[in-house]
């Protein structure tokens, strides 16, 4: 209540309009701002609301300025979550959960080691040590309730700490499953693929050396008895004729040299050391670049197959180093431990791997997708380290076939 007026003061109604229309503005300013305020919350802008009290302020937190975010976390088909930095699950959706089988509650405050084998484990623990804010992925098995196991790929990209103790983790996980199915379709198709070329290698071989290279050399042997039969004062004729005949015997040897590298004989004939030689021998007589041959003798036979894919990888390597490398010095190495190792390295210009994949878009790349497609075949390990100016080192390792020994029982026949 406010004091009545003085005596001698302006009379109440005077005084009373400015005041009431200067509330009248307060009032409306601050409805303005309500307004403003109830806009945002309905919008989503506003995560959190402080109200003013006597003693102390609140802070309420508001669900519903999240929920876009959540009706597009839950509607993604992969699976997100936020860990801690020790691997504890803050939030997951519910794609995640039923890719490990577990209700969503079993999940959330959880470790996500729990879903990892050991190996996939340290291999996590070390991604997260190098990942940056760009953010890195990997590949690994998650583990479902049921015990079942599927393939999985982790998107890692750790969060601002803002104002947390604990750093987080964020993670969108991907199932592979239809993936490594595509991807095995489509390595049994290149496989059948390689074998139908080596099918059809050996019978154009076939038909080069029965055929093409034996008419040949008729031809080649008729024409040096009618060179014989030239009188001996037609020298331009003589000289034209052993011209002729020279072209003749180039063409007969490389016929053969070609009919070698599509099947060579002394592969099956011999092993794959000797034919190791015989391609290596025929690289420096045709190019003239130097390669050293270190082969250690093999104590055992790989399979047909296994040599097949070492003496194409050989063949590709070594065609490449023709064509691109610009190498003065090869060196080629085999040898044997509980697998066989071939290693072809040169001192030519080089190049990053990558970079001239996606350059050439394919191009330039399929020998190199052909040599590590031959080692996966084998159940092998394709390697190639280059870089420009480096040289180029390939490393191929072949499992050996494991070796049944018959054991003999005293008192027992073998069976």
């Amino acid at each position: 209540m406010g004091r009545p007026p003085a005596s001698g003061l302006r009379p109440p109604t005077a005084g009373l309009r400015p005041a009431r229309s200067g509330e009248l503005a307060k009032l409306r300013a601050r409805l303005a701002e309500v307004e403003e305020t109830l806009r945002a919350i309905r919008s989503g802008e506003v995560d959190s609301l402080m109200v003013a009290g006597k003693a102390v302020s609140q802070m309420f937190t508001l669900q519903g300025a999240e929920h876009a975010y959540r009706v597009l976390i839950e509607s993604m088909n992969e699976g997100a979550l936020t860990l801690t930095a020790d691997k504890m699950i803050l939030y997951a959706n519910h794609c995640f959960a039923r890719m490990v089988k577990r209700p969503l509650e079993q999940v959330i405050g959880s470790s996500f080691r729990r879903f990892l084998s050991a190996a996939d484990r340290a291999a996590f623990r070390l991604l997260l040590k190098r990942a940056d804010k760009s953010g890195s992925k990997t590949q690994v098995l998650l583990h479902a309730s049921d015990g079942s196991k599927m393939p999985a790929q982790i998107s890692i990209r750790p969060l601002a700490k803002n104002g947390f103790n604990d750093a987080i983790i964020c993670l969108v996980v991907t199932d592979m499953t239809e993936a490594r199915r595509t991807e095995e379709r489509l390595r049994a198709l290149t496989h059948r693929v390689v074998e139908v070329q080596e099918a059809e290698r050996e019978r154009v071989a076939l038909e080069l050396h029965d055929n093409i290279t034996q008419h040949l050399c008729a031809v080649l042997a008729r024409w040096a008895a009618l060179a014989n039969k030239l009188p001996a004062r037609e020298k331009a004729s003589r000289g034209e004729v052993m011209k002729l005949s020279q072209m003749l015997g180039h063409t007969v040897e490389e016929a053969q040299r070609i009919a070698r590298n599509l099947r060579p004989s002394v592969l099956d004939q011999l092993g794959l050391l000797p034919a190791l030689r015989a391609t290596c021998t025929e690289f420096t007589k045709r190019t003239g670049v130097s390669l050293k041959l270190a082969c250690k003798p093999l104590t055992a036979r790989l399979h047909a197959e296994g040599e097949l894919a070492l003496y194409r990888i050989l063949q590709n390597a070594l065609e490449n180093v023709e064509k691109h490398a610009r190498a003065r010095h090869v060196t080629v190495s085999l040898r044997q431990r509980t697998f066989v190792q071939l290693t072809i390295h040169d001192d030519g210009i080089g190049f990053d791997p990558e970079h001239h994949a996606a350059r050439r878009k394919g191009k330039g790349s399929l020998g190199l997708l052909s040599m590590r497609e031959r080692a996966t075949y084998v159940g092998g390990d394709f390697k190639i380290i280059s870089v420009r100016g480096g040289g180029t080192k390939i490393e191929v390792l072949i499992p050996l076939p494991p070796v049944q020994l018959k054991m003999k029982r005293p008192g027992r026949k073998n069976l």
